[in-house]
């Protein structure tokens, strides 16, 4: 029968946040895989834990993950710890569980802290819908070619950087995106925790001042339904009537709901519109 893999959320500053569950299981699992062997060790020495640890991380992602899903179907129970927060976002955890799933290994996961969560929380941007960038690509087209898509993103974002890339990710997120709020946290349950409220231009201005220092989470506000709603006027307004009409009908609509339609995008009554398309054939 195998064993299970435990995802074990750990603090992401006070170590106040370990719940007794993640520190139960972490004293009773065969095996610990942490992404930082060096740093779990002081988080396991505050706790008086001395169960046995191996290094699970990004270069070694799918060699070790092979070893520890054997070691799961050998019968040993192992806990999957991060640096901090939650495992399996923004590092190499999710590679471990879809293994699991595919062995039928069971995988459960203990919550606790996660800096994503945590910051939005914090953040006065709206938390009914959010999507998670985690950090942008180091690869400048596969960059770009994100900013291209968060563009358009009505929803709140949320993002990780490093202090000495912040004022590059903040120059890239403002030229994108343009003018928005943006809420940036560091030093999270930490002594020195800061929330810094503030928009893209400012926060820009602030931290050439400033130097940046801690790890950052970005929670930038999302294009505003009044925004997205402007831009499509202003796209539909660049089409004539008439190919605004063939637009739709290409797609399948009759004339009459391609025109109600059409009137819609452009903000006008259907029998102005019906009157410039019979006024001008």
């Amino acid at each position: 029968m195998p064993g299970t893999l435990y995802l074990c959320a750990t603090p992401i500053g006070n170590l106040g946040d370990m719940t007794p569950r993640v520190l139960e299981t972490l004293q009773t699992v065969d095996v610990i895989a942490a992404e930082d062997t060096r740093n779990s060790i002081k988080l396991l020495n505050h706790f008086d834990i001395h169960t046995p640890m191996t290094s699970y991380h990004e270069y070694n992602k799918v060699e070790k993950a092979h070893q520890l899903v054997g070691q799961l179907l050998n019968g040993q129970n192992i806990a999957l710890v991060t640096d901090a927060g939650t495992p399996a976002i923004s590092d190499p955890g999710e590679v471990l569980v879809r293994m699991c799933q595919e062995q039928s290994v069971p995988v459960t996961s203990l919550p606790g802290p996660a800096a994503c969560i945590t910051a939005l929380t914090l953040s006065g941007l709206s938390t009914r819908r959010f999507c998670f960038e985690g950090f942008l690509p180091a690869d400048k087209k596969e960059k770009k070619m994100i900013l291209e898509e968060l563009k358009t993103e009505s929803r709140t974002m949320i993002l990780y950087e490093a202090p000495h890339h912040l004022i590059r990710t903040l120059e890239e997120l403002y030229a994108a995106l343009g003018e928005r709020r943006i809420t940036l946290c560091r030093e999270l349950t930490k002594k020195f925790e800061t929330v810094f409220p503030t928009t893209l231009e400012k926060a820009l201005d602030y931290y050439k001042t400033e130097e940046p220092r801690g790890e950052y989470v970005l929670v930038v506000e999302g294009k505003s339904p009044e925004e997205k709603r402007q831009e499509e006027i202003a796209s539909w307004e660049s089409m004539s009537i008439e190919e605004h009409m063939a637009y739709y009908e290409e797609q399948g609509m009759d004339n009459k709901s391609a025109m109600k339609q059409v009137a819609k995008d452009r903000g006008v009554g259907k029998r102005e519109i019906y009157q410039y398309l019979h006024g001008n054939s």
